[in-house]
């Protein structure tokens, strides 16, 4: 697999010979603390049929990762100290990251969970890293992964990037690429709210290549296109996506009783939004898999089913529909454009819509009407069809005279009756 890079526009990452590369990840963060070699190729060859082509693991994970060993009895460092890495350890994710190639999967890795540089209501640390240690830690870590293609970086961990942060994270975010100038590298920040990206604190380091957002798990609907939107519109231009999104299976701001649990509707709702409103891929999470609960450890939060029984949710086997409606049209020319919606409406079924080179999706939660402003066209003619998110499957609805504008009916509407409206604009 070849290094990854960021494209000519800046607004999306490519293969070196500039093929697209649509990101679908899934967030497996306690993949090394927790599964044998012989698990992690199950986990992997479910998620490649599934059509992800990330997965987002982190190296010191949150729980306990320090001294609470991996399946085969190892830890990260000698006496928990950075400076001191075990072997056997790291000779382990080298078998990961060789597995993960085979497979044809890019391994997004971050160097350390954020507790281990700020304690906070969830981690448990120890905190081990200060300035000065942690560019050490992250110069020997990306010597030793500069060589293999299939790894972005990603530094953070669920942390704020400011205050007396900043200067630990971008000590280990310069450490990594003092010895590893090849490999992308973004920031996984801090949930809560209505989320925060990357850009609020390292928009315009050198070591960021793309923005990250995490809109988090507070509650359905959550408006993820606006912090999308927010960094799409910065300067310097770098691509973005936001890296966590409501997980499937998790309970809806913690509180189960209260606000029931997040489905695959909220996934496609969260994956759609993102990505028509200009991100360059999206991640999926699912709760009981970035876990891997097996009813063996201490669960985290409300799980309520097994990882391996999570794997086949039906919002992990729905958005490689995304991926293929996106890279069924022209990749490099798609941009988010509003303007082509008369009435967008707000909060939980807001419509967003994206255009390239002669064509236009327009994403509806709940299906309905619309009416489509066809002016950034030049054509006569076009062609229409309805795009079912859930199934993957198209209808069309045939060719029409191009007016400034045209109304359509999606097959169905009501709530969780989301459609993609799809247009082909024809010169002649």
């Amino acid at each position: 697999m070849p290094f990854l890079k960021i494209s000519d526009n800046r607004r999306f990452i490519t293969t070196q010979n500039g093929d697209p590369f649509f990101w679908l990840a899934d967030t497996g963060w306690e993949l090394i603390h927790r599964l044998s070699i012989e698990d992690i190729e199950y986990y992997f060859e479910i998620r490649k049929k599934q059509g992800f082509n990330v997965i987002q693991v982190v190296i010191i994970p949150e729980q306990d990762g320090l001294r609470d060993p991996n399946f085969y009895g190892q830890v990260p460092f000698k006496d928990g100290n950075p400076l001191f890495p075990d072997e056997s350890y790291f000779s382990f994710i080298d078998s990961i990251i060789e597995l993960a190639d085979q497979k044809g999967l890019v391994l997004a890795l971050l160097p350390t969970w954020g507790d281990k540089i700020e304690l906070m209501s969830h981690g448990i640390g120890p905190v081990i890293f200060d300035a000065a240690n942690a560019f050490s830690y992250g110069e020997w870590i990306g010597r030793r992964y500069r060589d293999r293609s299939n790894i972005i970086w990603i530094n953070g961990g669920d942390r704020q990037g400011g205050g007396d942060n900043f200067k630990i994270w971008n000590a280990l975010a310069e450490g990594i690429r003092s010895a590893d100038p090849y490999h992308l590298m973004t920031y996984h920040p801090l949930g809560g709210g209505y989320g925060f990206s990357s850009s609020k604190w390292f928009h315009e380091a050198r070591w960021l290549d793309f923005n990250m957002a995490q809109s988090g798990h507070v509650c359905k609907g959550l408006p993820n296109y606006e912090i999308i939107k927010a960094d799409y519109e910065r300067i310097p231009v770098k691509p973005c996506l936001d890296g966590e999104p409501r997980y499937e299976d998790h309970a809806v701001n913690w509180k189960p009783d209260e606000n029931g649990w997040f489905d695959d509707f909220d996934v496609r709702q969260a994956a759609y939004w993102a990505v028509f409103s200009g991100a360059f891929g999206h991640t999926y999470g699912c709760h009981p898999i970035w876990q891997f609960y097996d009813g063996k450890r201490k669960a985290v939060s409300f799980v309520r089913r097994n990882w391996k029984e999570a794997l086949d949710l039906p919002g992990a086997n729905q958005l490689q529909h995304l991926k293929k409606l996106i890279l069924s049209r022209d990749f490099f020319s798609r941009v988010p454009d509003q303007s082509l919606i008369s009435d967008s409406t707000m909060f939980r079924n807001q419509l967003r819509a994206t255009r390239g080179k002669d064509y236009a999706l327009i994403y509806l939660p709940a299906g309905g009407e619309i009416t489509v402003n066809a002016v950034p066209f030049n054509a006569k003619l076009v062609d229409s069809w309805w795009f079912n998110p859930s199934t993957g499957a198209t209808e069309k609805t045939g060719s029409i005279a191009t007016s400034s504008e045209m109304h359509f009916e999606a097959p169905a509407s009501g709530w969780v009756n989301d459609w993609v409206l799809g247009l082909d604009f024809l010169k002649e």
